[in-house]
This record gives C-alpha cells, structure tokens and sequence, in this order.
C-alpha cells in the first residue's frame, strides 16, 4: 500500500478535499448519502461498505461493526465507532427502508439496494465518483479508495493512534497502518514554521 502512485500523484484526498466532499454528500438524496458518509466516517473498504446489513448497524452504541473481507478465512469483525451524523442518517435510512425483520433473508437486509437487490460494487463507485466530480475533487485520489487512505491521514493527523487506527481500517499488519503517519501533517508543519520564522 501507498500513497502515492507510480507517477507520484497523491492517492488519499486531503484536509480541503474532505470537506468539500462532506459538504456535496450531506445534499445527496437519503441513500446515496448514507453511503457516502459511511465510507467517508468509518474508512472502511468499498465492498465492506457496500456488504453492510441493518444488523451490523448498532445506533445506540453508535458503531459499525465490519466484516473485515480482506480476511475472509478468518471471519474477523471489527467495530468502528461513528458520529452522530452518521447515527442519525443511518437510523432514518433504515427507518425509510423499513429493515425491522431479523428473520428476513441476508440479501434482504442489507442497507444498500437498487429495484429490490443488494447494491454493486459498479453503483457503489459511481455514486462516490459522482460526489466527488461535483465536489470537484479530480485525479488518482478521486476514489473511494482515495475516502479510505484520506480518512486514514486524517486519523493520523487528528492524534489517533496507530494500534486503534489499524483496528479500524482492519489491516493485518500495523506497518500497513503506518504509511498514513508518512503524509505532512499538522504538527510536521508547525515544526518546520519554527524554523522558518
């Protein structure tokens, strides 16, 4: 994993990017917004995003638990907490959707579809890109994987640490976790300013 490319083009959307990513996707209609501020709170993966069921949504608790699909074989789980705004969002889409039946079958549950089916993977992408174009984010950052690696700098720059940030983002292995403390942060900036002023 990287950060930036082979034609070192930046692959994570920065602080400005962020907001004007936030700022686009709070208009969206109900759906699409959910979604949007799942990947962008939660850094998680785009089909760990997209195999989200009502069960894995706990409001009271405000977390999201994940199956970490980069594991399968381990079938590991791992709770992101999330804010309110995603609390509330998510509650008014499964409210709107009417996801009470604990019984109903999987692909019945799950948060995202279209005509009745589980969202895929091609609609997941578009509905990120198309956020981003109109926030007008452009370039190998303008991903959903670009939301991920941003949310990952954004945890290092806002003093998450590395263990905690690693379970969130659910890599195997805490060097993976480490290449977000490698982007220019807050305190990197200040610290070059002493020396400049």
């Amino acid at each position: 994993m990287r950060l930036y490319d082979g034609k070192s083009r930046r692959l994570y959307i920065n602080a400005a990017e962020r907001k004007r990513f936030l700022k686009i996707a709070k208009r969206q209609e109900l759906e699409i917004r959910a979604f949007c501020l799942t990947l962008f709170y939660t850094g998680c993966r785009l089909s760990e995003g997209l195999a989200l069921t009502a069960s894995a949504v706990d409001l009271h608790s405000s977390l999201i638990s994940f199956r970490t699909l980069k594991k399968r074989q381990l079938h590991e789980v791992r709770e992101v907490p999330i804010p309110p705004v995603l609390v509330r969002t998510l509650k008014a889409l499964i409210r709107q959707r009417h996801i009470q039946n604990p019984f109903a079958a999987p692909d019945a549950l799950k948060l995202w579809q279209q005509h009745g089916r589980p969202l895929n993977r091609t609609t997941g992408y578009r509905w990120i890109k198309a956020v981003m174009q109109t926030a007008d984010i452009r370039g190998a950052q303008a991903s959903p994987k670009g939301l991920r690696h941003g949310f990952g700098v954004h945890a290092q720059q806002c003093g998450v640490q590395l263990n905690m940030l690693r379970k969130w983002m659910g890599h195997a292995s805490i060097a993976t976790t480490a290449i977000y403390a490698n982007a220019v942060g807050k305190e990197e900036m200040e610290i070059a300013g002493r020396m400049w002023g």
